[in-house]
């Protein structure tokens, strides 16, 4: 995995961006029910950048803080690509569920725990190794790719990320 990709750190409010961010192979903590001094202190502790759409927040994060703009999560993305150069991983570095990290796992042991539609149609398969969530590039793959590659694409009219 690459330790140069940056880290973050995603309030309350952005569930479904830190679930992008995951499925793009990034290290996201999501926050819940932590206040807002527990928030910015683990986002500069660890050296993470802070997204929210608290804009309080994000001023108590100075330079770790990031205030997202777009109530739709294709917008949040577009805008922290933008700012930070995001790329997606393709090997699928973390769990979409509690961000930990993801490991092959054999087809004998994937034999037991995937529908046998998806050993049809694949022959590699992860497991997270923080909740045991198993994974899989299935059709599903192709729809994510296609969403992202949304927030890839480029205005002609003002050269910025749609």
């Amino acid at each position: 995995m690459m330790t140069d990709r940056p880290k973050f750190s995603v309030d309350e409010m952005l569930g479904s961006l830190a679930r992008w961010l995951r499925i793009m192979g990034y290290d996201t903590i999501y926050h819940r029910d932590q206040s807002d001094t527990e928030i910015v202190n683990t986002a500069l502790e660890e050296g993470r950048f802070l997204l929210t759409r608290d804009k309080e927040l994000t001023f108590r994060a100075g330079d770790a803080g990031l205030f997202i703009e777009d109530d739709e999560v294709i917008g949040q993305l577009k805008q922290v690509s933008k700012v930070l150069g995001l790329t997606l991983d393709e090997s699928l570095t973390r769990c979409t569920m509690c961000n930990g990290e993801l490991e092959t796992i054999p087809l004998h042991e994937a034999k037991e725990l995937v529908p046998e539609g998806a050993l049809k149609n694949n022959d590699e398969f992860y497991r997270c190794v923080g909740c045991g969530k198993v994974y899989w590039k299935g059709s599903h793959w192709l729809d994510i790719r296609a969403r992202l590659e949304l927030v890839d694409r480029v205005d002609a009219k003002d050269h910025t990320p749609l």
